[in-house]
């Protein structure tokens, strides 16, 4: 990927994670600076997630959830509809799958982080 004629990249990002550190590492390693959004701090809404959702080719909100989180089982979460858990990771990013990367109209989930590498090897989709 030349980084002269790249789509701007995104990266959904939490700087205390080990994968989130090493996916922005090789993004920068490979010439990529993407816009960095800490997601913690910057809380995506419930239309950003049904995006990203889209961008990563699922309507499942589970491919983005972190199930071993406190809040997940404070929830009760384990039996929650669609809606309920986007609405959860809207109220509660913590909740929130990480690193995202997103590239156009694509995004993949960064576990583990050379995951981001499909995405900067992979063109566009023509059905996007």
């Amino acid at each position: 990927m030349n980084p002269d004629d790249e789509e701007p990249v995104t990266l959904w990002h939490n700087p205390r994670c080990s994968k989130s550190r090493g996916a922005l590492a090789l993004l920068t390693e490979h010439g990529v600076e993407p816009e960095v959004v800490r997601y913690l701090d910057t809380h995506p809404d419930r239309a950003a997630l049904e995006d990203v959702l889209r961008r990563l080719g699922t309507d499942d909100p589970r491919a983005i959830l972190r199930t071993g989180e406190k809040a997940y089982r404070e929830r009760g979460l384990a039996g929650a509809d669609r809606d309920t858990l986007l609405d959860a990771m809207a109220e509660d990013p913590s909740l929130i799958e990480r690193p995202i990367v997103i590239a156009g109209d694509r995004a993949v989930l960064g576990r583990p982080p050379e995951r981001v590498l499909e995405l900067l090897a992979t063109p566009p989709r023509a059905d996007g």
